[in-house]
Parts: C-alpha cells; sequence; structure tokens
C-alpha cells in the first residue's frame, strides 16, 4: 500500500535578512510553501521582505499589521530583537495551535514567551552554518540544534530533515556551549585566516595574493581533518617536534604581537590535543 504523502505546513519567515533569506530560499526548494515575509515598517526592511517574496511566491507583510496566518513561523532577526519581535507579532491573530521557532544559537525557546502564552509551541532552531551577504550557503548536511516545547522539535526535525540537515536536541543550558563551539570554527577560524594574511603581508605579499595562496592549504587541511580527524589529519613543524622553526617562528613574530599571541595559544592547544613530538622543548619555548 502507498504511504500517504504527509502535507507539509505553510511557513512564515521574521526577517529577510541572510539567515532568512536562505531558509526561505531552501524552504521553498524543498516543497514548504512560504507564504509571507515579515519585514519591520522601515523602508528599506519592505523592500527586502518584498524582494525575497517575489523569489519564494509568498506575500510581504509588516510585523504587526497583519495577522499571521502561516503554521509555522521562523524569526530570523537579531538575538536582541527576538524577545520584543515575539511580542509584537503576539498581539495579532491566534496563536493557538502554531509553532514558532526562532534561530538563536545561544538563546533559549523561552525568547518566545509572548507567543507561547498566545498558545504557539516554541522551539530554537540554530544552523551550524555562517550567514554573510552575497552568499546563499546550501544546508543541505548542515547540523541543526533543536530545544523547545516537544510539539516545536517535533516539526522542527520534520523540517529539518526535509532540508537535508540534521538535528539534535540539546540542553538549554547547554547552548552558551555549543554556541562557543560555533564561534571557534568559523568567525574565529576567520580571524586566524586574517592573521594569515597579516603575516604574508609582512613577507611582502599583496592581501589578495594571501588569499589565493592560502586557500588551497585551508582546503586541503579541511579535507584531511574531514577524511582522518584530528590526530590523523595534520602536518607542521609541531607534529615533527621541531623546536628550532618554532624558534624562529616567535622571533619574526615579535614585530606582530598579536599574530605572537595567537601563535602561542594554538601552538599550546596543539601540544595539548595532537600528537606532537619533543613536547617538553616546545613547551619550554611557548612560556
Amino acid at each position: 500500500m502507498a504511504q500517504r504523502r504527509v502535507k507539509k505546513p505553510s511557513i512564515a519567515i521574521v526577517g529577510a535578512g541572510n539567515l532568512g533569506t536562505a531558509l526561505a530560499l531552501s524552504l521553498h526548494e524543498a516543497g514548504y510553501p512560504v507564504t509571507q515575509v515579515v519585514s519591520r515598517p522601515r523602508a528599506a526592511s519592505r523592500r527586502r521582505a518584498q524582494a525575497l517574496a517575489r523569489k519564494v511566491g509568498a506575500k510581504a507583510v509588516v510585523g504587526g499589521k497583519e495577522a499571521i496566518a502561516a503554521q509555522v513561523v521562523w524569526l530570523c532577526v537579531p538575538d536582541r530583537e527576538i524577545r520584543n519581535c515575539a511580542l509584537g507579532l503576539s498581539k495579532a491573530g491566534d496563536w493557538r495551535g502554531k509553532i514558532a521557532f526562532h534561530s538563536s544559537g545561544v538563546l533559549a525557546s523561552s525568547e518566545l514567551r509572548g507567543l507561547k502564552k498566545r498558545g504557539a509551541a516554541v522551539a530554537s532552531v540554530h544552523p551550524m552554518m555562517t550567514f554573510v551577504a552575497g552568499v546563499t550557503p546550501s544546508l543541505r548536511g548542515v547540523g541543526f540544534a533543536l530545544e523547545g516545547d516537544a510539539a516545536a522539535v517535533r516539526i522542527a526535525r520534520q523540517v529539518v530533515s526535509a532540508l537535508g540537515g540534521g538535528a539534535v536536541q540539546i540542553a538549554e543550558e547547554d547552548k552558551h556551549l555549543y554556541h562557543a563551539w560555533g564561534t571557534f570554527v568559523s568567525p574565529l577560524f576567520t580571524a586566524l585566516l586574517a592573521i594569515g594574511e597579516q603575516i604574508a603581508a609582512t613577507a611582502g605579499f599583496s592581501r589578495a595574493q594571501a588569499r589565493r595562496w592560502m586557500i588551497p592549504i585551508v582546503r586541503q587541511t579541511l579535507e584531511n581533518y574531514a577524511r582522518q580527524g584530528a590526530a590523523r589529519g595534520v602536518s607542521g613543524p609541531i607534529m615533527r617536534g621541531d623546536a628550532v622553526t618554532v624558534k624562529e617562528h616567535l622571533r619574526v613574530l615579535r614585530g606582530l604581537p598579536k599574530a605572537g599571541e595567537a601563535y602561542r595559544a594554538l601552538a599550546s592547544a596543539a601540544l595539548d590535543t595532537l600528537p606532537a613530538r619533543n613536547r617538553r622543548a616546545l613547551l619550554s619555548l611557548l612560556r
């Protein structure tokens, strides 16, 4: 007997920024009816919502001016605005039986208490992905951290699965640690690359040339890590126990104090977490 196809719920996206745009496009591609894109009253916000709405066949509406008709409402606004946004939305329409998500990696689903009091089931649904202007990443293969009401988490799992992602439920008290993890592997990783550019510039390379030369080795490093893990996917002087080279690195980085500080911290972390030879000599240099 053929399985009955479950009808996908309609979804409203609140906020047409980088995250909201990526989610709306991915949801639309996955067959979810994105029915509304909700903006603030400001002209620039309305224009972004209208542009996104056209791409996904939705209606652009101003938050608080019109009731949200969708079954699922996904807030894609900055963390500091989530609570007030939820309160504003709660004043229009009937929220009983609706599902509300926000996508903060650090804040809990309790930020949506204004909607929960009106009858919505709420959850935080955070994709472990970076969203920047001009780039719309695929969400296939992306991990989503879920936290909140059972009914909302159940719907979130279905949505994430349809997007091709993976979902894990985490405890509210673990969200800050989870977000620190994400900060290490994206913005702080980018900061490390920016420091690399500075060092390259000091050695006479242009910023553009530095980026061109860095990309292949960064890609291969990630590929090594993906295929073999940290312990078997790493190389370099620290792994070889080459104290002479590390000493020279520290010497030439004296003129770049922040780079030198980062080098010492990361080299010390490497000695704690990765296989390395000649540890005693290297630790002595790094102190």
